[in-house]
């Protein structure tokens, strides 16, 4: 590739002899990519640079991104060595995270060691399945009816036809839901190691051919929002999506003096007020002070998928103070997480994996992304643990102050 290459690239879209989603039929991956970044600097004087100093090779990320002009660069640190004694996920974890806001990883760290001196965490995945639910159109609730009774009858024709387009998942269940003249019918997979929203998506298609042929129902969409995806739902507090996991910890009572310079009792009422009142009180379906900071710089730096973080979210943290130490845990009702697919090949997203030492397909398979779900859900725990004694200790804005950020 030479700079003239790619002028000569973009000269040829100005002109309107190429779109810009074309290039790459016409150049190699890295050349489309510098020809777009030079076409966007002389339209707008931008100097694109630092997007276009990337390591990896552009064609490596083709099946991540459409109209590529460089990569966007977030700082990634590392929080550890975080003992957790899983269902997959043992032994002391190192557990890279990416983000642009400081003090995140200096607060979870804080956490961490917390946890690591009271002899690590407890996690386990509690529940793993990821869900699609398309929408049909029928003529009345008797039809409604109808539909949902062939689907419950039928669970192993639906089972055949979705399993028929994947070697990997398995159909769970499928959940009727009726409104009207609606139906939606909420399928769950078993999708082993992959995240597997697309592996859902198109097994599904397959089970709804077999419903329309089969009953009076007509698609209307592959996706009613029953599933629900990337958007806050309570059907996905209560019923899970992705996996479902739990991290707890017992602090002794005089560690949480030591370590988080304030007492049980104190990070107990500031729970109770915060997280639990305060969250009902606003209306929230996550009961938890910010376990989306750990999720998103996870997912981030181990390449999940970032819109579904608002599902991560869905936490609730209870701590109580017992006789012998400070019990304080995380549940993460929709964990959507996978090791292989996705952004989990990119480079440094691969690297990352293979830091925390769950990269790739596990044995059996689905471990690694169990496992991945267990580190994940401690860290959020660390990180809730560290935000709730800065706020009972009301060292919150010193230490961000501290830290200068």
């Amino acid at each position: 590739m030479t700079d003239s290459d790619a002028a000569a690239l973009a000269e040829r879209v100005r002109e309107g002899e190429l779109r810009l989603y074309e290039l790459e039929d016409h150049a190699d991956a890295d050349t489309a990519a510098a020809a777009r970044r030079h076409l966007l600097a002389e339209e707008t004087g931008t100097d694109l640079s630092a997007v276009g100093d990337y390591t990896f090779d552009a064609a490596d990320a083709e099946s991540n991104i459409e109209n590529m002009i460089g990569a966007a660069q977030v700082p990634m640190g590392v929080v550890g060595p975080l003992p957790v004694d899983g269902g997959a996920a043992e032994g002391e974890h190192h557990l890279p995270l990416a983000t642009s806001e400081g003090a995140l990883l200096a607060s979870v760290n804080r956490g961490v060691s917390t946890i690591r001196n009271a002899g690590g965490a407890t996690a386990r995945v509690l529940k793993s399945g990821m869900t699609r639910a398309p929408v049909f159109r029928v003529e009345d609730v008797a039809e409604a009816g109808e539909v949902s009774a062939w689907v419950r009858e039928h669970a192993d024709t639906l089972a055949d036809a979705a399993e028929s387009t994947t070697s990997h998942g398995e159909l769970q269940g499928v959940t009727p839901y009726v409104v009207g003249d609606s139906v939606f019918l909420r399928f769950s997979y078993d999708t082993k190691d992959a995240m597997g929203m697309n592996m859902a998506t198109i097994a599904t298609e397959a089970a709804c051919e077999v419903v329309e042929s089969e009953t009076p129902a007509d698609l209307v969409a592959l996706s009613g929002n029953l599933c629900s995806d990337k958007k806050p739902a309570a059907i996905n507090a209560v019923e899970g999506r992705g996996r479902t996991v739990a991290a707890d910890v017992l602090i002794p009572h005089e560690q949480v003096e030591e370590r988080l310079d304030t007492t049980s009792d104190a990070i107990v009422e500031a729970n109770t007020r915060k997280n639990l009142v305060g969250s009902a009180k606003a209306g929230a379906l996550g009961f938890n002070a910010h376990a989306a900071n750990v999720v998103a710089a996870a997912f981030l730096a181990l390449g999940q998928d970032m819109a579904q973080v608002v599902e991560g979210s869905n936490a609730i943290t209870t701590v109580d103070a017992r006789e012998d130490g400070l019990y304080a845990s995380v549940t993460i009702a929709s964990l959507e997480v996978g090791t292989v697919g996705g952004g989990t090949g990119l480079p440094t997203q691969s690297e990352a994996l293979d830091v925390l030492g769950y990269g790739g397909g596990g044995d059996p398979a689905g471990t690694n992304a169990d496992a991945l779900a267990e580190v994940i859900a401690a860290g959020a725990l660390a990180g809730e643990l560290s935000l709730l004694a800065a706020l009972s200790s009301r060292h919150l804005s010193s230490a961000h102050a501290d830290l200068g950020r």
